[in-house]
């Protein structure tokens, strides 16, 4: 892992930023289908989350528990995080972002989580890892990664 978490920003969090996430979700489903965004996001995990997924596929998942805590600690989401010794387990019971969209749109695109299960599959794509990624609720989930 790198010295400083390269996805680490600071300052006011944005999180409309979700908002237009999730319309973009919905634009590009309707328009190119939920493979192009499946895609998408498979992109996002491989190439916008880069470092994260090169520690990952030489077995190391600091970064990856360290980029979970800033952002869902930033964010203000009600989470925790259980480091086993076979499995890393982040329990989100209260997913800012989703809320956030929820009281913009109403309700959140169906696919507004698929973002975090394709990110994570692409994450681990090659790693010696695989993620389980399971929505338990409205705007909570439980993403599960451990050696295959």
């Amino acid at each position: 892992m790198g010295e400083k978490l390269r996805y680490a920003e600071e300052g006011e969090v944005h999180l409309d930023f979700h908002g237009a996430t999730n319309t973009t979700i919905d634009f590009i489903i309707d328009r190119f289908g939920v493979e192009a965004m499946d895609e998408i996001f498979r992109k996002v995990g491989r190439d916008v989350y880069r470092s994260i997924h090169e520690d990952l596929v030489a077995g190391d998942t600091r970064q990856l528990v360290e980029h979970w805590r800033h952002f869902f600690t930033r964010e203000d989401c009600d989470y925790d995080i259980e480091i086993g010794r076979d499995e890393i387990v982040l329990t989100v019971r209260r997913c800012t972002a989703w809320h956030h969209v929820a009281r913009l749109v109403g309700t959140p695109s169906p696919h507004f989580c698929d973002q975090t299960i394709r990110t994570n599959e692409a994450l681990a794509e090659g790693s010696p890892f695989a993620f389980e990624t399971t929505i338990t609720g409205p705007g909570a989930c439980r993403q599960v990664i451990r050696r295959r």
